[in-house]
């Protein structure tokens, strides 16, 4: 297992900047249509 983890280094810190990277983008996409929705209920509300 460690000299997977050696050799393969690289690989592993792109697959878990990768991880990151789509947890964020799914976190402001999901802000996004929050944000939308309420911009519509304000919107009607006047």
């Amino acid at each position: 297992m460690n000299e997977f983890l050696s050799q393969n280094a690289l690989y592993i810190v792109l697959i878990i900047v990768l991880i990151v990277w789509t947890g964020i983008f799914g976190f402001m996409w999901s802000l996004e249509k929050r944000l939308t929705k309420l911009e519509r209920e304000q919107k009607n509300e006047k």
